[in-house]
């Protein structure tokens, strides 16, 4: 049986659509739903829990979506094992695509699916960055940023070594070689982006935060932490990721290069991602001095139901 875990903090606008999804076209006993709802203060638990026998609820009284994930592992029956974002979409005739390269037949340890980004409706600066975010190598070729991670149990031991990491997803998907990890060409996810400015420059701010600390435990898995425990996430971040065989997710100068050679007419889009990066790098930097990977910048404009 195929488990799938749903970390879900004030998600009662959203959460119905993805479980309607997933439950319209299984059949009995085929995949077993658990929704972890953590520190929720809306309505999120009696929303999955009308959706019937066919869904799990949890709640726990800490917002942490990494707690939400270890409870719902010990909730969680069966594996394949998925793991999906409540804001995305994605059906069984997915979730089933997912699973099919874990059977242990190969060495395919981890899946995700492809990104279906809809951008209508959205600011236009918004669909400038995403047209270009995209076309990158790492976000083409990473299980990350797709809000549904598929993994074998054999996977599954691999990222549950990891520590609480803001970039939980980034973190999974480095945990995995090329060989070890797909995209799976025939399985879809929707994952609503932020419609305004305002809420794509939060969602980047915590992805530049939560980089910064996974860059800080690759330096500790390296090198060891600094003599005094003094090692601090913010420090020599330029330099962290891809050093030393440090795999990392970071956008080059060749990868805009590429694309603007591929595609001249995504210049402005180009303006537009690195305008967002450097405006995302300056917002992080308080989180980063003060270490702090607990605060949660969230977009609302994408949980329009």
């Amino acid at each position: 049986m195929t488990s799938i875990v749903i970390p879900a903090h004030n998600e009662s606008r959203v959460i119905g659509r993805l479980l309607d999804s997933l439950l319209a076209e299984s059949s009995a006993d085929e995949i077993d739903i658990v929704v972890v709802c953590n520190g929720c203060t809306d309505d999120t638990a009696q929303v999955a829990g009308r959706r019937g026998a066919g869904v799990r609820v949890v709640e726990i009284p800490e917002p942490s979506k990494h707690e939400a994930l270890r409870v719902g592992d010990e909730h969680a029956r069966g594996f394949p094992r998925l793991y999906v974002d409540a804001d995305v979409v994605i059906a069984t005739s997915d979730v089933r695509a997912l699973t099919h390269p874990l059977d242990g037949s190969s060495a395919i340890l981890a899946t995700a699916p492809e990104r279906e980004v809809p951008l209508a409706g959205c600011a236009w600066r918004v669909r400038a960055y995403y047209q270009v975010w995209q076309r990158l190598p790492a976000v083409r070729e990473g299980l990350f940023g797709r809000g549904v991670i598929a993994v074998s149990e054999a996977g599954h031991a691999r990222i549950a070594a990891l520590p609480p990491l803001m970039a939980d997803d980034l973190a999974a998907s480095l945990a995995f070689a090329p060989d070890e990890r797909l995209v799976v060409g025939t399985a879809r996810v929707v994952v609503h982006p932020p419609r305004t400015w305002s809420d794509l420059i939060k969602r980047r701010i915590r992805a530049a935060t939560s980089s910064a600390q996974l860059e800080h435990y690759q330096r500790q898995e390296r090198n060891g932490p600094e003599p005094g425990g003094q090692d601090h996430p913010g420090q020599d971040r330029e330099t962290a990721a891809g050093t030393a065989g440090q795999p990392s997710a970071r956008t080059s100068k060749a990868d805009l290069r590429a694309i603007l050679r591929a595609e001249p007419k995504l210049v402005l889009g180009v303006v537009v991602f690195v305008a967002a990066a450097v405006v995302a790098r300056r917002g992080s930097r308080k989180a980063i001095r003060s270490q702090d990977f607990g605060t949660w910048l969230r977009d609302e404009s994408s949980r329009q139901g």
